[in-house]
């Protein structure tokens, strides 16, 4: 019964692994496929839309 048990759990962290890993591989290609030089344009738009904005919450130093 032990080694069963120990059996489901590595294929359980096998297959939960391996899904993860996928999924972070596919986001990376298709960010170089279909993302195109627009990539870092929403991040540098972002970026201009937020100058001049105050910091709030956090820790004060």
């Amino acid at each position: 019964m032990a080694s069963y048990i120990m059996d489901l759990g590595l294929i359980a962290v096998l297959v939960i692994g391996i899904t993860a890993l996928m999924g972070v591989m596919a986001n990376g290609v298709g960010e170089r496929v279909f993302g195109g030089k627009a990539g870092s344009d929403i991040v540098n738009r972002d970026s201009r839309v937020k100058t001049g904005w105050k910091n709030v919450g956090g820790r004060k130093k």
